[in-house]
């Protein structure tokens, strides 16, 4: 009986489709429907409508199939207008189950049509997170290369002020120059869903500018544009360009955002060319050579334009790097901060005014709660500024807030991920809290970026001394140096390290000879450095007990930090590598005097972060003049709160030699040096 019910119903279902028209409805709809998805393809990108309306409208017409079937079932289209269709004799069972087929056929239908083409069209949509990478130069003259690398850094600042955006910071995107590009591959190590490539080709005053965005995801390409303007138009065209990514990306614009990406910084265009120069040499951190282009041609584009509110901004932060790196002297104090008003005053909402006002007091003041007020103004106007979160971070750690200057950290880490020096600023934060299993991890995954940097081998080499007393990395990382190429800097630096790990190693004359290979003008040409070259001298001099080698040595040493300090009277670890010279030539009362100053200028309590290396010199100071009592009391409580000091440091750290007899030294060096990651605060 089953099979008969089946034999039967079947065809009346198929009959009535037939009788009731439904075929050809169906089939104008299926037409119909094709061709207004093909035209709102076409027409809505043409429109700047955004990529859900053409999803809605899919999803409209896949609900109304279902609906135009039923009607048709239903009524006719008569020459006497829209009539109900007449019902032929059957069993209310049969009309009941024909009208369930034709609904579950339509649902049927539609779900499956879904299924193919929404996919088809969610995939232009993306994850609102973009990567802007380096603009090939197609100008004729190479020299424009900068104009090029201006460009893409313009439109990356202005996308980077918008907050539902991320966006990878400049350092991690030029790696990718002149490279060929794999969307899908760049995507994933950055961590973005879209991916922006372009060209820039100047001829005089005209620019054009090639640009295409590309789905990172599935190697689509979503957007592309051409601009042919003149000189004067090139930040109208930065401005349409970060809108219509902000649109392709679905993400909100703020009016504050809005009026900040469409704000011009200047009407001058040589102004403009001069600070494009000045922002691109500013970069190189490692050349003083082309950080001091920099300073000159930030000063042409203000000479160029006094009102240039963000050449300026920009003018004064280099400053600061200068007075962090290079030399802190009074004149580049003033010049930092004067700079930075001058900027807020022309602009008082430019936040990276608010940005360089926070690194004059960082750097200028060390006013730790002022700069930090600007940091976070800065942030608002520049969520995905890694320098931002990394600026907070390196506040927090000096106010002891160590899971906040983590958080920061990881966050500049994460829009800036081709970069090192987040992750290696998180490692010395883990390293001072003595989580060495973190501390370790952070440094390798930096490695992994970079596996030749000079800094982070000797962040790794320190780890192990401090952690294990070994110093196989150490020797393992200055042999990878040897055959990498390395600037006459690091050159210096490098055979500074050496003479440092030789000494502790308690291999002497090796260390003698590494710091003896230096001359005075090579190493007088980077901070302390002359100072250095004779303490290495002296303290090995001393153990090979040649007193009036040594004491000749510690003289020179004296007389360079005495002359720095006439330059920079204020800093803290100058004064204490003062006092352990003049330990070291018997002057108690001046050596605990310069170590009481140094205390002063740079205490724990401001400085949770560097207080404690000049603590740790106040009590090497104490252990040179003889002072155990004050020295191992000093040394408990830095074992028992964040600080580089550890057991296996004390254990092989010849400084501390005069204190091994005593039973409360040896009662610190049987403890295990304990993790403080538990007590972050």
């Amino acid at each position: 009986m089953v099979s008969t019910e089946k034999s039967v119903t079947l065809p009346g279902f198929f009959g009535e489709v037939r009788r009731r028209k439904v075929y050809r409805v169906a089939a104008a709809y299926i037409i119909a429907a094709g061709g207004i998805i093909q035209l709102a393809s076409a027409a809505f990108p043409a429109w700047e409508l955004p990529n859900w309306t053409l999803r809605v409208l899919i999803v409209c017409l896949l609900m109304g199939f279902p609906v135009a079937l039923m009607l048709a079932w239903a009524f006719d289209i008569t020459a006497d207008g829209i009539q109900a269709t007449p019902d032929v004799a059957a069993p209310r069972t049969h009309r009941r189950r024909n009208v369930f087929m034709l609904v579950a056929t339509g649902v049927i239908m539609s779900a499956s049509a879904g299924f193919f083409l929404l996919p088809r069209v969610s995939a232009h949509k993306c994850d609102k997170s973009i990567a802007v990478l380096p603009f090939e130069n197609l100008s004729d003259e190479k020299g424009n290369a900068y104009f090029a690398d201006g460009i893409q850094d313009d439109v990356l600042t202005n996308l980077s002020k918008v907050g539902d955006l991320k966006v990878i910071s400049r350092t991690s995107v030029m790696p990718y120059r002149g490279k060929p590009s794999n969307a899908r591959e760049i995507g994933k190590t950055l961590g973005v869903g879209a991916i922006l490539e372009g060209s820039v080709r100047r001829i005089g005053n005209r620019v054009r500018v090639n640009v295409q965005l590309i789905n990172a995801e599935t190697d689509e390409h979503m957007w592309a544009e051409d601009y042919d303007r003149d000189l004067t138009d090139v930040f109208a065209i930065q401005t349409d360009l970060a809108q219509q990514i902000v649109r392709e990306l679905e993400a909100k614009l703020s009016p504050s955002e809005k009026a900040q990406i469409e704000r011009k910084p200047t009407e001058n265009g040589e102004a403009y060319l001069a600070f494009v120069q000045a922002h691109n040499l500013s970069h190189a951190i490692e050349s003083l050579e082309k950080l001091k282009q920099s300073e000159q041609l930030y000063q042409r584009a203000i000479d160029l334009d006094p009102k240039f509110a963000l050449a300026i901004a920009r003018y004064s932060q280099l400053q600061s790097w200068f007075l962090n790196d290079v030399e802190r002297t009074p004149e580049r104090v003033e010049k930092a901060r004067t700079l930075a008003e001058q900027a807020m005053q022309l602009q008082p909402d430019l936040p990276e005014a608010h940005l360089a006002l926070g690194f004059s007091y960082y750097y200028g003041d060390k006013n730790y709660e002022a700069a930090l007020r600007e940091f976070e103004i800065a942030r608002l106007g520049l969520p995905n500024e890694s320098e931002v979160y990394l600026a907070i971070g390196a506040i927090q750690r000096r106010q002891g807030k160590w899971a906040h200057s983590i958080a920061n950290m990881e966050k500049a880490a994460s829009l800036n991920p081709k970069d090192t020096w987040a992750l290696q600023n998180l490692t010395y934060n883990y390293s001072i809290l003595r989580n060495y299993d973190a501390a370790n991890k952070t440094v390798d995954r930096a490695l992994a970026l970079d596996p030749t940097a000079m800094e982070l081998l000797g962040v790794k080499s320190s780890l192990a001394i401090a952690e294990k007393g070994d110093f196989g990395v150490a020797e393992t990382g200055f042999e990878a140096l040897e055959s990498i190429p390395m600037t006459n800097e690091q050159k210096l630096r490098t055979a500074d390290a050496r003479a440092d790990v030789f000494l502790l190693e308690r291999r002497y004359s090796d260390g003698l000879r590494e710091a003896e290979s230096l001359s005075d003008d090579q190493a007088a040409s980077y901070p302390t450095g002359l100072w250095s070259k004779y303490y290495h001298i002296g303290f090995a001099r001393r153990a090979l007990e040649d007193e009036s080698g040594a004491r000749a040595a510690f003289l020179k040493a004296k007389s360079a930090a005495e002359e720095q300090l006439k330059r920079t009277p204020d800093v803290a670890k100058l004064r204490i590598q003062l006092a352990k010279v003049l330990a070291f030539l018997g002057e108690k009362d001046f050596a605990m005097a310069e170590a009481q100053r140094a205390s002063e200028l740079q205490p724990e309590s401001k400085d949770a972060f560097e207080g404690p290396a000049i603590t740790e010199g106040v009590a090497q100071v104490c252990a040179i003049l003889g002072a155990k009592d004050r020295a191992i009391e000093i040394l408990d409580g830095l074992l028992n709160r964040p600080s580089y000091v550890t057991v296996q440091g004390l254990k092989v750290n010849p400084i501390w030699d005069s204190l091994r007899n005593d039973r409360r030294f040896q009662a610190l060096i049987d403890r295990d040096d304990v993790s403080l990651a538990s007590n972050l605060r």
